[in-house]
């Protein structure tokens, strides 16, 4: 049995790095397997949206359905599968301009 501390440490890490997080959980156990019934959806969530291939999967494993608190969790990862929550290149200081000025011509 995990204790608080472990199950808040497996958490950060599998916020930290998502794709990591769904290997090693589909490698141990068969947590994806029993929450998506398919191979597909998992897949995609993996290489698109692997927050909310996470959140959902612990959202049918908590409470069997999508509703309530585990509706809030799913809905905030897909926000930062979205690049909604959390800047990425939406992010004015990451922006970089690139000025082009054109030949002005001969002086009349």
């Amino acid at each position: 049995m995990h204790t608080g501390a472990m199950t808040c440490l497996i958490g950060l890490i599998a916020m930290a790095f998502p794709r990591m997080a769904i290997i090693l959980v589909v490698i141990f156990s068969d947590y994806i397997g029993t929450a998506y019934q398919t191979t597909i959806w998992p897949l995609l969530g993996f290489f698109f949206m692997p927050v909310t291939t996470l959140a959902y999967a612990w959202a049918m494993h908590s409470s069997g359905s999508v509703a309530g608190l585990q509706l809030v969790v799913v809905v905030i990862a897909v926000l930062i599968d979205l690049g909604i929550i959390g800047g990425g290149a939406a992010n004015p200081r990451v922006r970089q301009y690139v000025v082009v000025r054109g030949d002005p011509g001969p002086s009349a």
